[in-house]
């Protein structure tokens, strides 16, 4: 029997959250990763969205120095160098979500369906397992 793999939701900003659900953004940045072994990520597109687009599953997650991984990645990240560099000020490494299979949802999810005074993540949310379930089967006819 594998190990357990766990789902989040992730938040981020809509315009990175379009790329990832368009493909044009092949990459995910943090500056913190996870904990637990993770395979599936809902992307919560933040304000003024504020909604479940989709989610994607994980091909590798990259530990590095933000100028590696900017160095290896600039053209997938979907993002602008001075951004990226903003972003990445005063961190000594950084980490590269490799993006594998993309699923967007027709409409948005209101994470309000799912959680009880939901507050979005500064940064993610583990799902349990049942959770993650009970949002895919809601958007099952809800995807594009």
């Amino acid at each position: 029997m594998k190990d357990t793999l766990t789902s989040v939701i992730l938040s981020i900003k809509p315009i990175y959250a379009q790329a990832i659900m368009s493909g044009t953004k092949k990459v995910e940045f943090r500056k913190k990763i996870f904990k637990r072994p993770v395979d599936k990520i809902f992307v919560y597109s933040s304000s003024p969205e504020k909604k479940i687009i989709g989610f994607f599953t994980i091909e590798e997650i990259v530990e590095n120095s933000p100028e590696k991984l900017w160095s290896e990645f600039n053209e997938v990240g979907g993002i602008e160098k001075n951004d990226f560099f903003n972003y990445y000020q005063g961190s000594e490494t950084g980490f590269s979500i490799k993006i594998s299979e993309v699923e967007k949802f027709e409409n948005g999810i209101d994470p309000a369906d799912f959680f009880e005074n939901f507050c979005a993540p500064q940064s993610f949310i583990y799902l349990e397992e049942e959770t993650a379930l009970n949002i895919e089967e809601k958007t099952a006819t809800n995807t594009v």
